[in-house]
């Protein structure tokens, strides 16, 4: 039976869509969404953004925050256009999901009508409107903690060698979207892996981890990129909005340590691994 998350329809022409998600909480998949919006816009980009996690709304309230600390302190951030899918409360199954797709496609074609890339921050658990927003991606982006207890997300390991035995089920998921997305357009998923909160110390389950990945990245087909390392201020920017990549706009009025400059380089490095030639949308000042 086909799973009615993956529509028949082609994918919407216009931005260029970057979804976050896995299927654990906790890997910092709203900070980097945010970080990777703020770049975009920082680039001069139109950028939509579109929350699929109704209850949790942790993008929505980043947003939120950012535009209220931009309100009060009178300075001119570059925000995203935002939007975010509400959960439906149809009585039936099949009410519900025909409501949430209609939802998101109507949010969807708009915003890659008038945006240059959308970012979807989508739910840590596996849900139908987490299905549509995987299929639709052109570049989906895993973050991951540096640990086996999140690599259990992508496979199952041999406990004694640490050998890749079989994919997860996000995994499956992410490979049946593929397919999906090459039936109805023959377009790509560009998936890319990001180890994220990486300790500055090496150590013998950091390079486990390391090897498992490199070897799963190859029977699986995705990309490891550099993520972020285990800093507070990612944590700390959540209640004004900001991001890393704001603190040097006037106004602002930060000082940049040397940790700040370091973990600035870790954004800068990301955003340059998702291969999401810039050049080719037009730059615009985002509003």
């Amino acid at each position: 039976m086909a799973d009615p998350a993956f529509s028949s329809k082609a994918p919407v022409p216009g931005a260029h869509v970057i979804v976050l998600g896995n299927e654990k909480g906790g890997s910092g998949k709203t900070t980097t969404a945010m970080h990777v919006i703020a770049g975009l816009l920082h680039e001069g980009k139109r950028v939509g953004s579109m929350d699929l996690d109704s209850r949790q709304r942790s993008l929505t309230r980043y947003v939120e925050n950012r535009q209220a600390w931009a309100t009060s302190s009178g300075v001119d951030l570059v925000m995203p256009e935002h939007a975010v899918i509400d959960k439906s409360l149809a009585d039936t199954v099949s009410e519900a999901q025909a409501e949430e797709r209609d939802q998101f496609e109507r949010t969807l074609a708009r915003l890659k009508m008038t945006c240059d890339f959308l970012v979807i921050d989508s739910p840590g658990t596996d849900t139908f409107l987490s299905r549509l927003g995987h299929a639709m991606a052109d570049t989906l982006v895993t973050p991951m903690n540096d640990s086996f207890v999140d690599f259990d997300l992508l496979a199952k390991v041999n406990p004694q060698t640490y050998e890749v035995v079989t994919p997860s089920l996000y995994s499956e998921m992410v490979w049946e979207s593929r397919k999906r997305r090459a039936m109805a357009d023959g377009g790509s998923i560009d998936w890319v892996v990001m180890r994220n909160r990486l300790s500055s110390l090496d150590a013998k389950n950091k390079r486990r981890v390391e090897m498992g990945l490199q070897k799963l990245s190859e029977r699986i087909g995705f990309r490891l990129s550099p993520g972020f390392g285990e800093r507070v201020i990612f944590r700390e920017m959540f209640p004004s909005g900001l991001t890393l990549l704001d603190l040097k706009e006037e106004g602002v009025g930060a000082q940049l340590s040397m940790s700040h400059v370091a973990a600035r380089a870790e954004v800068r490095a990301l955003l340059s691994a998702l291969n999401l030639e810039l050049d080719a949308a037009p730059a615009r000042r985002a509003g």
